[in-house]
């Protein structure tokens, strides 16, 4: 956050307790910032938040622990993490801390959900774009799922309803044996090692 019209983008957000280090920083960050003299209104910021890659890992984990508590909470850990992580965006983001900040003309840092794409066919194709829409949150959409969206997508302010079942979700799958925060942190060493081979190859084709 040192020039002119900043942007930071954070990616590969796969869990809460990430997610409030993202926000921490987000606003620390401007702290220094206008401490130093910088212009606030000159930094713009997302937090790219995955959905769908969060069930199937943790559908993977449920499945091998094969017990019918376990099985019934299938499909539903993604969804869940995200409208509580947009629970604490709307808190962060309407604290005095925040306020201070936005009367220095700072801009909030936006959800931004990756990774909307159904893996489960027997999913809806349009449910991880359904269930997380409201004020101020970004999506990214692939092709096939803005075609789906299109077609018979269902247009309703969503991701701040059923925080309590949400809440619940996650309580039982800590029950069960599921550690999200672990879960994160695997998906994020997958996600850099894919990143980084992603690199690797285009290095390697630059070179030829």
């Amino acid at each position: 956050m040192t020039g002119e019209g900043s942007s930071v983008n954070v990616t590969l957000l796969f869990s809460l307790s990430r997610y409030a280090e993202i926000i921490e920083a987000y606003l620390s960050g401007l702290e220094k910032f206008t401490a130093n003299g910088g212009d606030p209104s000159t930094v713009s910021s997302v937090a790219s938040f995955f959905v769908s890659r969060v069930d199937t890992e943790v559908d993977h984990r449920l499945e091998a622990l094969g017990t019918d508590e376990a099985l019934a909470l299938r499909g539903q850990a993604a969804v869940a993490q995200a409208k509580l992580a947009y629970r604490s965006f709307t808190e962060q983001f309407s604290s005095r801390r925040w306020h201070h900040l936005a009367d220095l003309g700072a801009d909030i840092q936006r959800p931004l959900w990756v990774s909307t794409s159904t893996k489960n066919p027997g999913d809806r194709d349009t449910r991880y774009v359904e269930e997380l829409i409201g004020p101020d949150t970004v999506t990214t959409l692939p092709e096939a799922t803005i075609a789906a969206f299109e077609d018979h997508g269902r247009t309703a302010r969503t991701v701040d309803h059923g925080l309590s079942q949400a809440a619940e979700i996650m309580e039982r799958l800590a029950a069960v044996g599921i550690d999200m925060t672990a879960v994160g942190r695997t998906l994020e060493e997958n996600g850099i090692a894919s990143f980084e081979k992603a690199y690797q190859d285009v290095l390697a084709k630059l070179t030829r």
